[in-house]
């Protein structure tokens, strides 16, 4: 068996027998050899772990001269060197400052393994949909036994590349894929309905296996439900509700970030700063009538680019509470990509890398946080005011408390997306899919009376008519997209994002890459036109006029008929929970705005008596009282 279910079932009945604390638990390996490998013995209560395939790869490697300029020894430590760095990069997130603390702490939740294993091996572990059995996981076992040892006869077969980082014929299954990719930029440059289709198909398929929403299927059996699709909204009221990620100035390019912009406010609806901050002149309007400004500024723990002009030009303010690519951790920008120009935005210096704190360093409570959509609501009161969570177990009840800490807008986002600079720890075992947050985000906000203060967004690989329908009836309301209009500005998924090497000029801020950028604004909004159109054609069919009255009718929604697993279905009832059922006669989407009590602040009383001096230019003297109830005076 797997040695962390192995290990795992050790503790446990240790611990119940009150016989942990007489015994070290070692573990002696060939399995272990990413740092999230280490990271889950250790946090099952392992003591010390020998990962013996890893050394003796290293000594091949070594023997073969692929690995020169140093010895074994010295390979073996830079490993060692290399997952201690991991670990602690974990527990920094993680807000652990001891392995001690870590060791046994259970910091996860599982995802696809059966209950059964879950009360032998990771009791106490968060596991809601189930999945894979004792004996899913020992077929999976034999099964790699077989292929290495099955025909002792036979010449032992060459190691070949799973696909698990990149993607490779065979391999893996990823969401995007060369496929999608072509498709999707013939269909944007060209206007080529075809490629289109193509590209729909493709990219339904590849989450057909590899995602939650991939196990679903609309539920329009009954046409009797269906509408003509001329009663539907029309395109160009749908895409009011779509957003682009939150990739900042440094991250992408100034070509690509200032296309998304124009795209979206030609559609009506919202680009996204990031947290690097944006220039003073992007909302000055072009002589073509076009704006580069970006509708929504986020604010980070770094508060990198953060000012007082940088907040009162917005639409919307976003509190950067986790990111979803890599929950847990700040932004992080290397001192390669922060040229004169991103230093000048950010108010920093050139050269040298920016890394934003993680997230609770910078907000410890439900109180700071109302304090901060306060603090940013008095410096915009025309905003609304964003919190960006990720999808985790209990995100509903931080949901809750947001929603009380009174902000406009929620977004949950899921683990997949993000630009590639993070590490591949974080991109690969952080955060949990958008349809497990969203559904309990939903359902918690209903069940409370509190779903009708707020609107909900959610984010995390969307790419299909398809996916933004299953989103709708998970409960969102707006719907974010990064990765897919970057690849309509002729993203090739090189996966180079933190090397500063995009060879189609979007991730880098070389200037002789950056002249190779090729995208142009209308092929983001094409993307989002067809996207609309389609999302037209699903609506139709299931009977609903607006995305409005689609929110969080879950029961539109079933199984695939044709799903099942020999390890183990996933039971996903959680998420086709209607939360209208759940709780009736309460608000069930956004209708009503939040009361932030902003007009009766100092600031405001003092402002008809300093506005003769701020026109003028001149002086004034006020004396006033200020107390310590008057929050966030001078902002």
């Amino acid at each position: 068996v797997s040695a962390l279910l192995a290990a795992g079932a050790t503790h446990h009945h240790l611990v119940a027998a009150k016989l942990r604390a007489r015994v070290a638990l070692i573990v002696d390996t060939g399995e272990a050899r990413e740092t999230h490998h280490f990271c889950t013995l250790v946090g099952y209560g392992v003591d010390a772990v020998c990962p013996y395939m890893v050394y003796e790869a290293l000594a091949k490697l070594h023997r073969e001269n692929v690995l020169v300029g140093f010895t074994v020894p010295e390979l073996i430590a830079r490993f060692r060197l290399a997952v201690d760095d991991g670990i602690r990069k974990v527990m920094s997130k993680m807000g652990i400052s001891t392995l001690q603390s870590y060791k046994g702490a259970q910091i996860f939740e599982a995802l696809g393994i059966a209950n059964e294993v879950v009360e032998r091996c990771f009791v106490g572990t968060a596991s809601r949909v189930g999945g894979t059995t004792l004996a899913g996981f020992a077929a999976d076992a034999l099964a790699m036994h077989n292929a290495a040892y099955g025909n002792s006869n036979a010449v032992p077969p060459a190691l070949g590349d799973e696909g698990e980082y990149n993607w490779r014929r065979g391999g893996a299954r990823h969401v995007n894929t060369p496929a999608t990719v072509s498709n999707m930029q013939d269909a944007v440059r060209r206007e080529n309905k075809a490629a289109w289709e193509a590209y729909t198909a493709e990219a339904q398929a590849s989450v057909r296996d590899c995602t939650l929403r991939g196990l679903l299927e609309l539920d329009d059996d009954d046409t009797t439900h269906a509408v003509p699709i001329d009663k539907v909204e029309p395109w160009t009221s749908i895409v009011k509700r779509f957003c682009t990620g939150a990739m900042s100035y440094g991250s992408i390019s100034k070509e690509a970030h200032t296309a998304l912009a124009v795209a979206m406010n030609a559609i009506g609806g919202k680009s996204n700063s990031g947290e690097g901050g944006e220039d003073a002149e992007r909302s000055i309007v072009r002589a073509d009538g076009s704006c580069a400004r970006s509708a929504i500024k986020q604010v980070a723990s770094g508060r990198f680019g953060v000012t007082s002009n940088y907040l009162a030009d917005a639409d919307e303010l976003q509190i950067k509470m986790a990111q979803g690519a890599k929950a847990g951790e700040g932004g992080e920008l290397l001192g390669t990509k922060v040229s004169a120009d991103i230093a000048r935005t950010r108010h920093t210096t050139p050269g040298v890398t920016l890394v934003s704190p993680p997230p609770h360093h910078d907000i410890y409570s439900i109180e700071d946080l109302k304090q901060l959509i306060y603090d940013l609501k008095s410096a915009n009161e025309g905003a609304r005011v964003s919190v960006k969570l990720v999808s985790e177990v209990g995100v509903g009840v931080v949901a809750a408390g947001v929603v009380k800490a009174l902000a406009d807008h929620i977004l949950v986002a899921g683990h997949d997306g993000g630009t590639g600079a993070a590490r591949w720890t974080g991109i690969k075992y952080a955060g949990l899919p958008w349809e497990l947050g969203l559904a309990e985000t939903h359902q918690t906000l209903v069940l409370n009376g509190l779903r009708g203060r707020v609107v909900l967004q959610t984010d995390g690989q969307l790419k299909t008519a398809r996916d933004v329908a299953i989103a709708a009836l998970l409960g969102a309301e707006e719907f974010g997209f990064a990765t897919a209009p970057l690849v309509a500005l002729g993203c090739v998924y090189l996966r180079r994002c933190h090397q500063n090497s995009c060879a189609v000029g979007i991730a880098t801020q070389d200037p002789e890459l950056r002249a190779k950028f090729g995208g142009q604004p209308e092929h983001v909004i094409n993307f989002f036109h067809y996207l609309a159109e389609d999302l037209r054609t699903l609506m139709a069919r299931l009977g609903f006029c607006t995305v409005r009255e689609m929110v969080g009718h879950a029961e539109r929604l079933r199984v695939r008929t044709d799903y099942a697993s020999a390890k183990g279905a996933l039971d996903l009832s959680s998420l086709l929970q209607p939360a209208h059922e759940m709780r009736r006669g309460v608000a069930t989407h956004s209708v009503e705005q939040q009361q932030h009590d902003v007009a009766g602040r100092l600031d405001a009383r003092l402002l008809p008596q300093l506005q003769e001096a701020l026109q003028g230019g001149t002086t004034a003297d006020i004396e006033v009282a200020i107390g310590n109830t008057d929050r966030a005076f001078g902002t």
